[in-house]
């Protein structure tokens, strides 16, 4: 009996051990982290292990949703929902706003106790250099599995994506990585996640390289797609279910369908456009609606299990829907009552408060959609592509017009169809969406959220280097100041010429008052009894501290300055420092170059 107490006394005592040296952040030993940091090889075995937590949360996530299905709706299948011809009506209704109160209630607990808000993958890569906090992202991940496990109409990929590429932060700063290995590493989480959910690691890459990371380099393929086959082999080592797709028979695709897939490229694209649309209005409406924040979750569930009641395929991502409508076809009348009310059934969740992604979402959407236009066409009775391939067209280019990544559908439909014979149609219809989206409309659905935001971020290039390079950072603090009443003569003396190009004019209290050129003070046509107000230049024209360096040389341009004065603040106007324009284009150059290098992969090279 002692024996164990001492035992679990101990346990505890090295858990919490662990635990206090997981908080304070002690990374691992020197020559380890060396090796990682000097060796591509070693970046690439790291990101293997941050791949293989991909797949441990990506199965533990499905596990759990997929049960939380079995208890919530009294299932007796694998857990699938989008797959039933029929619920029960009262579970239909009751359970998505019963997932919405305690979603709403848990929102409710955190908001008192976290008052930031989450980083998602994308902005972590794009501004702050990777890092991402494992403990908010955990919070995400659970705010999914409520919202997709009581039936809310969206995916688990944004949990599954968030968790994975919290990890891959954390693992990268334990190892005390570069900056730019640390965005690969989240780049690693999030791509191994999407391939161990679709058992797609080609998938899976492109996911982080178009997304994620934003750009793709020779050097970053070794530690990313080694991610992604890790993560892939742990789910399957796990149990992972397959997601591969067996298609209706369907003819090949021949150079007389160009047109009409072209057609349906543009189609699907108008389709993206006004999901993303929908849930922005549906936002607007739920914000407008009286009611308290935390109770807007179960009002929103109340309405996605009111169009439930059609048919099931509507709760949930439609991972079983998709197979059902592929496999086993659907008439017109159905296709197009369950394109309309997905759409709003997804709108309706993301815009009351429910927690998840609309990549799983977008595919159920392109398959309605695709399958809505082969009808068209055959009712028109010339020819062209049949329904089911223009199911599975549909199916890429919509996904790519909502979630904005062509060469990551392209991918993820051949994998999970295993038909090669599709590859040209799908590679074109994406594109023709891809385009539609961006000349309509500007934005994925991912970078249209950060636009709503009053972000400017397009992708997830890493832009933190210049959000960072602010003037507070650039400016010279000691700063020449003399009075504006001062006379020549006495400059001169005080002022000596090779003391630096410029003085600043102060009052007694600090207050800017202009910037004077030494030149000009020493100059011999001044008369002596001038002042130093007289040749003062700049009087309204200055920085401060919190000015990007974008916005500084800006400034300086509609200036035409050589240099100018930082102040505290417009109101005081009170000096703190003074910046030049050559340092700050230097600086600006710098971090420019820096970037680049990054997005080549020289910087790991050299």
């Amino acid at each position: 009996m002692s024996g164990s107490f001492l035992a679990s006394g101990f346990s505890r005592t090295v858990r919490g051990l662990a635990l206090k040296r997981l908080r304070l952040g002690v990374p691992v030993p020197y020559y380890v982290r060396a090796l990682v940091r000097s060796n591509e090889i070693w970046l690439t075995v790291l990101s293997s292990c941050v791949g293989a937590l991909a797949g441990i949360c990506v199965w533990l996530m499905t596990c759990s949703t997929l049960a939380a299905h079995r208890w919530l709706y009294a299932l007796h299948n694998d857990g699938r929902l989008s797959g039933l011809a029929s619920l029960a009506p009262w579970r239909t209704l009751v359970m998505p706003c019963l997932g919405g109160l305690v979603l709403g209630l848990f929102g409710l607990l955190i908001a008192k106790r976290f008052r930031h808000r989450p980083v998602d993958p994308i902005e972590a890569n794009a501004l702050h250099g990777g890092r991402m906090s494992v403990r908010d992202s955990t919070i995400v991940a659970f705010q999914t599995f409520l919202s997709n496990g009581s039936g809310a109409s969206l995916g688990l990929e944004a949990g599954f994506t968030q968790i994975a590429a919290a990890l891959g932060s954390f693992c990268g700063r334990l190892f005390r990585v570069r900056r730019a290995d640390l965005r690969i590493l989240v780049g690693c989480g999030a791509g191994g996640a999407i391939g161990a959910a679709f058992d797609a690691p080609i998938a899976g890459a492109f996911y982080a390289f178009e997304l994620v990371i934003g750009t793709y380099s020779l050097v970053n393929l070794a530690p990313v797609a080694v991610a992604c086959i890790a993560a892939v082999g742990t789910a399957h080592l796990l149990g992972g279910v397959s997601t591969t797709l067996s298609l209706l028979p369907h003819p090949q695709l021949t150079l007389r369908d160009t047109l009409p897939v072209l057609a349906l490229g543009v189609f699907c694209g108008l389709i993206g456009i006004g999901t993303m649309r929908g849930v922005t209005l549906a936002e607007v409406l739920f914000r407008h609606l009286s009611l308290p924040s935390w109770l807007r979750p179960a009002l929103g569930g109340l309405m996605v299990g009111g169009l439930a009641l059609y048919s099931p395929s509507i709760l949930s991502a439609g991972h079983a829907a998709v197979r059902k409508v592929l496999e086993e076809g659907q008439a017109l009348g159905p296709i197009c009552l369950l394109l309309i009310f997905k759409v709003l059934a997804s709108s309706i969740s993301i815009g009351s408060g429910f927690r998840g992604g609309l990549f799983f979402a977008s595919l159920y959407l392109g398959v309605l959609s695709g399958s809505l236009f082969g009808f068209g066409l055959e009712s028109l009775g010339q020819g062209g592509p049949s329904v089911t391939t223009c199911a599975v067209l549909g199916m890429s280019a919509t996904a790519v017009a909502i979630i904005g990544v062509p060469m990551t559908m392209t991918c993820l439909i051949l994998e999970m169809t295993a038909d090669l014979s599709l590859a040209s149609g799908v590679l074109l219809a994406s594109v023709l969406s891809l385009l539609t989206v961006r000349q309509l409309f500007g934005y994925s659905f991912a970078t249209w959220r950060f636009h709503q935001r009053g972000e400017s971020i397009r992708s997830a290039i890493d832009v933190g280097w210049l959000r960072e390079l602010v003037v507070e950072k650039l400016m010279q603090r000691e700063v020449p100041c003399r009075a504006p009443e001062m006379r020549l003569a006495e400059a001169r003396l005080s002022c000596p010429l090779g003391m630096g190009p410029h003085i600043v004019l102060t009052e007694p209290g600090g207050r800017y008052r202009g910037i004077v050129l030494l030149s000009e003070i020493h100059a011999p046509d001044h008369p002596p009894e001038w002042s130093l107000a007289s040749l003062a230049l700049q009087r309204e024209t200055v920085l401060t501290p919190g000015m990007s360096c974008r916005e500084a040389v800006g400034l300086f341009e509609r200036a035409e300055a050589d240099a100018l004065v930082v102040v505290a603040d417009y109101a005081t106007a009170r000096v703190v420092g003074m910046l030049s324009e050559k340092y700050v284009l230097r600086r600006y150059a710098e971090a420019l170059d820096r970037t680049r290098r990054e997005l080549a992969g020289e910087a790991r090279m050299v």
